[in-house]
């Protein structure tokens, strides 16, 4: 990792203070831990056992760790380290469950014919990349928050304010499994990030650790539908002969007149940083064992992302007059619709001093004016942090380069870190909550 080219915005003091921490950051303490991290499984639900690994090296570093356990087999790891008082508080924060399971009976077929190397939980080191399930995304992040509070309390900084770190589960955008016993339905979207703040984890400033080598301050929310297709039930002996009405068939259409409307939603509420984007991702309708009949129900899900300027209920009117078009347009076809999940989008102002923080660092390590990322569609727990209040910024990795051991595809992005781009993200969090850790409040 080179030198820093743009000159400091810190004070002298402060900027000796982060040089210091910035001496305890390795390549080998970052591999470290994405190694530790991903040889640990924690799917959505049962990341209890990361969270109490994590809990012990926060505890290693000299921080005030705790397990905090939302079911017996879900939790989230808590660190701090407590300034010397009179400054503003800074949490560091970065979900812990991968998005798949890493287990074929619940991954294959839907992930593809098998699982590759990079999606099962067993690490994997090729030289400069850490290769195994979410070993970008998240654990990659996750680890990058844990070597900064490190690599600050070992340098026995003299921070005014606490330094947070908060390493949560649930933060994936999925309802609960039905796997292995599992029988609660709310273990995702954001909810170990919730309960850490319910159960009293506050500060002035929060960062967020996730992909995209940029500050961002707003992204997407989400909103899921489910749609319901009705027809009849019915034999494939008695079509030529009694009234036919495919679910399956009529949803097919309905799908496609979808799949050309979500391009047009996504031009009219792009602006800002975010682009929001719409996928039908699920369908059921029939009995795989009875391929001779025709079901009288066809059901599908739609995730629909929204922008930080669109409210739930705005875009669940604008989904429904959609739905309605199509109709109008088939009126063959019956439906009903509901809405089943929400998370607005969200936006903190940039000239927040998280988000110029943030910004400063950014533009010392690559030596110039920032570059946010537009176009984004993707949300993270950033938008239950700001929910609720705290001013938050978004800063992560950059996606890894034709030196990887696996070409770039969707799957390879969250499974394969590039260590190189974990230091400079260390380096990047260490800087920024020393500058707001080291503010007078």
């Amino acid at each position: 990792m080179s030198a820093p080219v743009r000159a400091s915005r810190l004070p002298a003091e402060q900027r000796a203070w982060v040089e210091a921490a910035w001496e305890r950051i390795t390549p080998e303490r970052l591999t470290e831990l994405v190694v530790g991290m991903v040889d640990i499984p924690s799917p959505t639900g049962e990341e209890a056992p990361l969270a109490r690994w994590l809990t012990g090296r926060l505890a290693d570093a000299g921080l005030e760790a705790a397990y905090q356990e939302i079911d017996d087999r879900q939790g989230n790891a808590v660190g701090r380290l407590r300034g010397t008082g009179g400054g503003e508080d800074v949490l560091l924060y970065a979900p812990i469950d991968t998005l798949t399971v890493g287990d074929a009976d619940e991954d294959v077929p839907w992930i593809g014919p098998e699982l590759r190397a990079d999606m099962v939980p067993a690490a994997q080191v090729h030289g400069d990349h850490v290769l195994g399930l979410g070993a970008s995304n998240p654990k990659g992040h996750g680890a990058a928050v844990v070597a900064a509070a490190e690599a600050i309390a070992a340098a026995g900084i003299p921070l005014r304010g606490d330094l947070l770190v908060g390493l949560g589960a649930g933060g994936m955008p999925t309802n609960g499994r039905r796997a292995r016993g599992l029988t609660r339905r709310n273990t995702g979207q954001g909810v170990g990030c919730s309960f850490l703040l319910e159960q009293g984890v506050w500060a002035d400033h929060a960062v967020i650790a996730k992909p995209g080598w940029a500050v961002a301050w707003e992204e997407v929310g989400l909103c899921w539908f489910e749609v319901r297709v009705r027809g009849s039930f019915s034999y494939v002996g008695s079509r030529h002969r009694m009234p036919y009405r495919n679910p399956i068939a009529h949803a097919a259409t309905v799908i496609t007149a979808l799949e050309r409307w979500f391009p047009e939603y996504s031009a009219r509420h792009t602006d800002g940083l975010v682009a929001p984007q719409g996928i039908v991702a699920a369908v059921e309708g029939g009995w795989p064992r009875m391929a001779s009949v025709t079901p009288a129900l066809c059901r599908f899900h739609v995730d629909l992302r929204t922008s930080p300027r669109s409210t739930p209920a705005e875009v669940r009117r604008e989904f429904g007059a959609a739905l309605d078009a199509i109709t109008a347009a088939h009126p063959e076809i019956e439906l009903h619709w509901d809405m089943v999940l929400a998370i607005p989008g969200t936006h903190t102002p940039p000239d927040a001093p998280v988000v110029r923080a943030a910004t400063d660092a950014w533009e010392e390590l690559t030596g110039r004016p920032h570059e946010p990322i537009v176009a984004n569609s993707g949300a993270t727990d950033a938008n239950i942090l700001r929910a609720r209040g705290l001013p938050t910024a978004r800063i992560g990795m950059d996606r890894i380069g034709p030196d990887a051991p696996l070409p770039l595809d969707f799957p390879s992005g969250m499974n394969v870190v590039d260590v190189r781009e974990a230091v400079r993200l260390t380096r990047h969090l260490v800087r920024t909550a020393v500058a707001l850790c080291s503010r007078e409040s």
